[in-house]
């Protein structure tokens, strides 16, 4: 319960606001509570309105997708766009196209993007959109025209100054490459508008690779720092078989870990050997087909339906990197039970307020997803000052960038929740940290904005 009045008093006008958006109303409820001591010593924070100006999003666009599947039947989807929070910079966050997207969803995830935006150190602001299509079993024509229809009303909205989207879950480059096209046509003009585009026209060397590689990279700075400990030697869970999954399981092998486990939305593998990446990387990147077909192909390997089980292998390191509230109260139990000392998270709020709960109380180090899972928008913003400066970074150059600022990140946190009493707490640091930064701009800007 919140022991601010200011903060209950918020918190209640964005329920009665909001009724039934329960991820949008979880991820504010948990950003809030870590603001306890931040509002206690700034009183200009309520003078000024911040927090209830920062809970309403500076803009929502819903819109009608209209498409011609192969069949030439007229199939209507929902459109989103939600600009939350331009006080730092352009709007920056992913198109999530897949079957749960609603308004509590896009909410929630744009909300989060604030303070990870934030928390990078660049001057992006943030927003969140995508649509409840599903790109899954379409064809690519299929995909092209969803994809056109959806940019024709998204491009009147967005712009290289105003909001530059990216990928998500269901948005790779197949995608983004149809929506870049169809910006391109519709404005006759070349920009960084998009993040996360092919190399050949303006996307970033290493963007592919930065959310997994960002949550290790993270990882291995808290177990560095808060247990003198690291990957080396260390077994590890990842959930999630998609982008950050992969590259998360590669660079967790490169720093000395083994990967055992990745999952799909339809159950998970185990591989006491570690998993083969090329093989898993054949099958998701080559044939997008799913993750069960790693056990026709590898010997010793495991498949299981349902995706919560794979909580219950034993691990050393868990990253859940599928989607939100994956991991509850029993999931985090379980890992707990097994003897896990770090969980980073790679996707947005899969672990739910009583799993966190658990870990913290357990002593598990638990890196939350606005800071963990915060390397793919950062290298995002790394390709839109390439784009503006028309000028390109080695793969190596931008790695050495996303891995300082990942660092960075866990610093800053770290420090923050020391500042106000709470030492240790990475979730409340990475909330205070990202949030300070945005206030103080918005203090800077007035009222009027």
């Amino acid at each position: 319960m919140f022991q601010s009045e200011y903060l209950k008093r918020v918190y209640s006008g964005v329920e009665a606001r909001n009724p039934g958006e329960k991820e949008f109303l979880q991820a504010v409820r948990e950003v809030l509570e870590s603001l306890e001591p931040v509002v206690a010593a700034n009183p200009k924070l309520e003078e000024n309105g911040i927090i209830e100006r920062i809970v309403e999003p500076e803009r929502q666009i819903f819109f009608r997708v209209s498409w011609v599947d192969d069949n030439g039947r007229v199939q209507v989807n929902r459109g989103f766009r939600v600009q939350f929070n331009s006080a730092i910079g352009p709007y920056k966050g992913g198109l999530r196209l897949h079957p749960s997207v609603n308004a509590s969803v896009i909410k929630f995830l744009g909300f989060e993007q604030i303070f990870k935006n934030s928390l990078t150190g660049l001057p992006i602001g943030g927003g969140k959109g995508g649509s409840d299509f599903d790109p899954k079993g379409k064809s690519d024509g299929e995909v092209m025209r969803f994809c056109q229809s959806f940019m024709t009303e998204l491009s009147k909205h967005i712009g290289a100054d105003t909001d530059v989207p990216a990928g998500d879950i269901g948005t790779g480059a197949r995608e983004i490459g149809f929506m870049y096209g169809q910006y391109k046509r519709l404005r006759n003009e070349f920009t960084g508008v998009l993040t996360g585009k092919g190399l050949t026209y303006g996307g970033s060397l290493a963007r592919t690779e930065a959310t997994g590689y960002g949550v290790c990279y993270y990882t291995e700075e808290m177990l560095k720092c808060m247990k003198n400990d690291s990957f080396k030697g260390k077994t590890v869970v990842i959930s999630g078989s998609g982008n950050v999954a992969i590259y998360a399981t590669e660079k967790a092998t490169e720093l000395g870990g083994k990967v055992v486990a990745l999952s799909d939305s339809n159950g998970y593998i185990y591989d006491p050997n570690g998993i083969k990446l090329d093989v898993v990387k054949q099958i998701k990147e080559v044939e997008r087909g799913r993750i069960k077909e790693y056990v026709n192909r590898v010997d010793g390997a495991e498949y299981h339906e349902g995706c919560s089980g794979i909580w219950t292998i034993k691990c050393d390191i868990a990253l859940p990197c599928a989607t939100q509230n994956e991991i509850d109260e029993a999931s985090a139990k379980a890992l707990i039970s097994n003897g896990v000392i770090a969980v980073a998270e790679g996707a947005n709020m899969p672990s739910t307020p009583e799993a966190i709960e658990a870990f913290q109380s357990a002593g598990v180090l638990f890196g939350p997803a606005k800071a963990a899972n915060a390397g793919g928008v950062a290298t995002s913003a790394l390709e839109m000052s390439q784009n503006s400066m028309r000028y390109s970074w080695t793969f190596e150059e931008v790695d050495a960038k996303l891995k300082d600022i990942m660092i960075n990140i866990f610093h800053n946190s770290y420090d923050a929740a020391k500042k106000y009493g709470m030492e240790g707490n990475l979730l409340a640091g990475a909330n205070i940290a990202g949030f300070e930064k945005v206030a103080d701009a918005m203090l800077a800007q007035g009222v009027a904005y």
